[in-house]
């Protein structure tokens, strides 16, 4: 029995939504008008928010003062080479757990997205000397390696939940008409299951894309990303908020042009199973 919702109640959640939208997109709608401000308009007390001079001079300034195109691509390669490793490791580890029972499945599960809790920092020493010895500080490779772990259990997670709701009669059939494993998962399952790989690949590559910790503290000039290029404009000699500004909207330009057009792909995989 489906429940009525009157046009009053669906016009009160409609614009609850568009609040709870706008308080959210709101810090990253000052930072872009902030980018376009001179440095004492970025200070001014009260604050302009569209009655300013508006001017590219911070962008200017950022572009010559560093090589923007050099963050990107090292953003770019370690975001998505992390993302594309992980889900390459997550799919035979979720099918294994989705279609072959073990009591075992859940506390392991548990056990993987324990690891989410522990603290980056404490890991940091081991890991650093680790890098050192092995030759991977600043270096995209070994990030792509870090950034792949430390996101490896939210990518299982997903890919298991999106497994579990495809019936386990069809790879039992698949494997009836002489199917093999590599068969089953890639010509099968895989294809079943896309709106889910495709929402799992994006909410981590956008995660990736906005680590800093690691980033910051493995990197140095040849493999900084994005938010490395960010951190470089807070200096001794104070903040300066509009070309601040100006270096995050660059940063995140790209990923929110990629969020806006693939929306409707995120939203579908995310309740991918939800109605049956």
């Amino acid at each position: 029995m489906t429940r009525s919702v009157t046009p009053r109640r669906k016009t009160l959640n409609t614009a609850l939504a568009w609040v709870i939208g706008l308080l959210i997109f709101f810090p990253i709608l000052w930072t872009i008008l902030t980018s376009f401000k001179t440095e004492a308009q970025a200070i001014a007390s009260p604050p302009l928010f569209l009655n300013f001079n508006w001017t590219l001079e911070n962008y200017a300034i950022v572009q010559e003062r560093s090589d923007y195109m050099r963050f990107l691509w090292n953003s770019v390669i370690i975001a998505g080479g992390s993302t594309i490793l992980g889900v390459i490791i997550a799919v035979p580890a979720a099918w294994a757990m989705a279609f072959v029972p073990s009591k075992r499945t859940k506390d392991i599960l548990l056990w993987m997205l324990s690891t989410k809790m522990l603290p980056a920092v404490g890991v940091l020493y081991p890991i650093y000397l680790v890098f050192i010895r092995l030759g991977l500080l600043d270096t995209r490779g070994g990030l792509v390696v870090v950034l792949m772990l430390i996101n490896l259990p939210i990518i299982v997670w997903m890919l298991y939940t999106y497994f579990r709701e495809i019936p386990g009669e069809i790879l039992e059939a698949a494997r009836m008409d002489g199917a093999s494993l590599k068969e089953e998962i890639l010509y099968v399952l895989t294809p079943m299951a896309i709106p889910g790989i495709a929402s799992t690949v994006l909410l981590n590559f956008i995660l990736a894309w906005n680590e800093a910790f690691w980033t910051l503290n493995l990197t140095a000039v040849d493999a900084a990303p994005l938010t490395a290029f960010i951190a470089s404009y807070s200096s001794p000699e104070g903040l300066f908020f509009a070309k601040l500004s100006a270096a995050s909207t660059m940063a995140i330009a790209p990923i929110l042009i990629l969020g806006w057009f693939s929306q409707k792909q995120l939203v579908r995989g995310l309740t991918f199973g939800a109605v049956k």
